[in-house]
């Protein structure tokens, strides 16, 4: 599989095929992506029940595990945050929509404007 909903779709078409019954899923995954994991389920495979679960880490624990820049890290988790948006919309609908409270959506904004400004001056980012 090459994104979640074809991870999704196919395991689905793969228990169908071995005649398996599966109402429930459980889907384990990194702390920043189970919105979109969550939604994503919920528009390939709506009538599951679904558990999304993740290690419970702390960002600096994200960031001795990941192997990238904090930088990269960073852009990494504002990219997924604007897939919870952008992937509910037409015309890819590749997950339900979400509501976003509106001083999460104020500082994925900041955060954009941050990355943008350390990549063009070439800068890594410490995070503190």
């Amino acid at each position: 599989a090459t994104n979640t909903g074809e991870n999704v779709s196919l395991s689905r078409t793969l228990l169908a095929a071995r005649g398996l019954a599966c109402d429930r899923v459980v889907v384990v995954q990194k702390p920043f992506m189970e919105r979109r994991s969550w939604a994503t389920l919920k528009r390939v495979w709506p009538e599951a029940d679904a558990v999304i679960s993740s290690p419970p880490l702390s960002l600096d624990e994200c960031l001795e595990g990941c192997g990238v820049p904090a930088d990269v890290l960073l852009a990494i988790m504002v990219g997924d945050l604007q897939r919870v948006r952008l992937y509910s919309l037409p015309p890819r609908r590749f997950q339900i929509r979400q509501p976003i409270p509106l001083e999460v959506w104020t500082s994925y904004e900041a955060l954009v404007v941050l990355l943008r400004v350390r990549a063009e001056h070439g800068g890594g980012m410490d995070i503190v």
